[in-house]
This record gives C-alpha cells, sequence and structure tokens, in this order.
C-alpha cells in the first residue's frame, strides 16, 4: 500500500473525499451493498455515481439520487473486480449520520467496502474471495476492532448489505472478532 492505495488493483479516483479529523485512527470495516438501478449488476452506474457523473436521463431512479455526493473507499463487483475510489488515509462518504459503539461520525474512523447487490439476493462467491483477499491486504496496515454493516452504524435508516451476507465468513476474517 502506498499513500492509502493498494497496488495492483484498479483505481478511479472519486472526488468525494475529505481529509479525516487530526488524530483518527481506521479501526472500523463498514461492508455496504449497492446496485444501480436497483437490484440491477453488471453496468458502470455506481461507477458513475461516485465520480459525479451519473445520468438522470437513464433510469427514472437516477433522478433522485444523481446529486449525492457519496463515496467508498472499495467497490467490490459481482464478478470479483475490486476497484479503490479514496485512499484509506482520507474519509471516504460512505457512511452519512452514522454511530458505533457510542462514536459518531464513522467515517471519520471507517473504511467503506461496497458490494455490489441487494438486500434481496446472495453475494457471490467471487465477491467473498476478493473480500478475504482485501481484508488480508487491510489487516497488515489497520487494526480493525470490528466488521459491520452500514445497518449496524444506521440503524433504521439503511438496510445494507442485508439479509443474504454472510456474517460468519465475513467476520472470520478480522483475528480476534
Amino acid at each position: 500500500m502506498e499513500d492509502g492505495w493498494l497496488k495492483d488493483i484498479r483505481c478511479i479516483d472519486s472526488p468525494n473525499y475529505d481529509e479525516r479529523p487530526v488524530a483518527a485512527e481506521v479501526s472500523l470495516l463498514v461492508i455496504h451493498a449497492i446496485s444501480l438501478p436497483p437490484a440491477q449488476f453488471d453496468s458502470d452506474d455506481v461507477i458513475h455515481l461516485f465520480t459525479n457523473v451519473l445520468d438522470p436521463s437513464v433510469h427514472p431512479y437516477f433522478q433522485k439520487i444523481y446529486r449525492k455526493r457519496v463515496s467508498a473507499h472499495f467497490f467490490i463487483r459481482r464478478d470479483g473486480e475490486l476497484i479503490q475510489f479514496v485512499s484509506c488515509e482520507k474519509r471516504a462518504w460512505h457512511a452519512g449520520k452514522s454511530a458505533w459503539n457510542g462514536r459518531e461520525c464513522c467515517n471519520d474512523f471507517s473504511i467503506g467496502v461496497e458490494l455490489e447487490g441487494c438486500d434481496d439476493l446472495a453475494f457471490e462467491e467471487s465477491q467473498y474471495c476478493q473480500l478475504d483477499f482485501l481484508v488480508n491486504r487491510l489487516v497488515q496496515h489497520y487494526s480493525f476492532e470490528a466488521i459491520v454493516g452500514h445497518s449496524d452504524i444506521a440503524p433504521g435508516r439503511k438496510t445494507d448489505p442485508g439479509p443474504y451476507f454472510d456474517w460468519q465468513r465475513a467476520r472470520g476474517l478480522l483475528p480476534g472478532l
């Protein structure tokens, strides 16, 4: 990792980030699910959203979201492709209003990983393999206290990654959890 960027993966710069607060240490890994349009896969629409070029005329749902300024550090597509959008040293805009263990603003101290998916379908084996690869790389640089879902840090507001995400498998990726 160099300047918070993983080597040997596809990187696409998102403008949707800023500096972490001084002395903020990364200690939380947040798992999300996203698909654009909802429950449809294999387009570049998530990339377009994270880079502020989503065309609102492509799908009616995009009218509601094309002005949002959001990002994640990483995105894992259905086929397992891993893309990085924001340096891990920077604050990506993935969690919104959130709290974990009494700490608010989870973006300040977390790394966000978006999986291409939705609440109604299982994730692909290739995505879990890539998540395993990613976590193994990240734990070489960060001490995570937990791996959580967006729904855990924004209950009532968010439901992702949803009921089909294999938490037993994911939590087994972090030693000591």
